[in-house]
C-alpha cells in the first residue's frame, strides 16, 4: 500500500523477517498447514492456474505454486522482500513480479486463484482490500485468505497473564515492526465475505495448539504429530477459533 494508507511495508526489514517468520517452527508450520488446506480444496494438480499471489513477501507460497507448473503473479509493497523473493526463485517464464499495493493491480486481469496470506492484519482497510481480491478471482476460481487471529491473541496474552495489556486493548507504545498491527476476527471477516459473490469452503486454525503448548520444546521434538493433530482439529469447532492464525477458503460464483 502507498505511505498515505500507513501499510506495513518490512523494507529495511525484510532479512529479519525471512528469518522470525520462516526460521522457526511456527514459520514452517504455518505453511505447510497452508499447503495442506490448499491441496485439500483446490485441484492444484489437475491443471495449470493463473495465480495471484497478493502481498507474497519472499515468495514461499509462490514457490509451491511454480513447483506445481502454475503461472504466478507475485505482487508486494517492498522492494527489498521482493529482491529476496527474485533471488530465491530465480528467473521462471512462470513468474510475473509486481511492486505495488493489492489496490493497484490491474482490475482488468482475474486469477484462477487468488492467496493473500498474513496481509489483512497489516493494513488501515482490510475490507477494501477483501473487495478488491473477490474482484480478481474469475468466476469459480477460489480465494484463499489467511490473517492473524485477533481473538486467539486475546487469548493467549490471557493465558500468558498479560491482563494489563488486554485491559488496554492489546494497544502497545512501542512500536513493534514485525508485530501485526490490525489482527483480524475471523467471525467479522465471515460476515464480510457474506456480502460478496463467494461461498465459503474451507474454515481452519492454523497453529491451534502449537503456540500454547506448556513444553515448548513439544514443538520440535514431537513436530510431525503435533503437525498431524493440527490438521485432525484445526478445521473443526471449538478449536478452529483458538488459531494463531485463521484461513477462509472461498469460491466465486460461476
Amino acid at each position: 500500500m502507498d505511505n498515505d494508507r500507513k501499510d506495513q511495508s518490512f523494507d529495511k526489514f525484510a532479512d529479519k523477517f525471512e528469518k522470525n517468520i520462516y526460521g522457526s517452527t511456527k514459520g514452517r508450520l504455518r505453511h505447510e498447514l497452508l499447503v495442506h488446506h490448499l491441496h485439500d480444496c483446490i485441484p492444484l494438480k489437475l491443471m495449470p492456474l493463473d495465480v495471484l499471489d497478493a502481498g507474497g513477501g519472499t515468495g514461499v507460497m509462490t514457490q509451491v505454486m511454480l513447483d506445481l507448473d502454475h503461472k504466478v503473479t507475485l505482487s508486494d509493497i517492498s522492494l527489498e522482500v521482493l529482491s529476496l523473493a527474485k533471488n530465491k526463485l530465480g528467473e521462471n517464464n512462470n513468474l510475473v513480479v509486481e511492486h505495488m499495493d493489492i489496490l493497484s493491480l490491474s482490475p482488468k486481469k482475474q486469477y484462477d486463484l487468488v492467496v493473500c496470506h498474513a496481509v489483512l492484519e497489516w493494513l488501515q482497510d482490510p475490507f477494501e482490500v477483501i473487495r478488491k481480491l473477490v474482484d480478481l478471482v474469475k468466476p469459480g476460481g477460489y480465494l484463499s485468505l489467511s490473517f492473524f487471529n485477533y481473538d486467539a491473541q486475546l487469548f493467549g496474552n490471557m493465558l500468558y497473564g498479560n491482563f494489563d495489556y488486554v485491559e488496554q486493548g492489546m494497544v502497545s507504545k512501542n512500536i513493534v515492526r514485525l508485530s501485526p498491527k490490525n489482527p483480524q476476527k475471523p467471525k467479522i471477516i465471515l460476515s464480510q465475505l457474506d456480502s460478496l459473490p463467494v461461498q465459503i469452503i474451507k474454515q481452519a486454525g492454523i497453529r491451534c495448539f502449537h503456540d500454547y503448548l506448556k513444553q515448548p520444546e513439544k514443538q520440535t521434538n514431537e513436530y510431525a504429530q503435533l503437525k498431524q493433530l493440527e490438521i485432525k482439529y484445526g478445521s473443526t469447532e471449538p478449536y478452529m477459533w483458538l488459531g494463531k492464525y485463521f484461513l477462509i477458503i472461498a469460491q466465486k460464483d460461476a
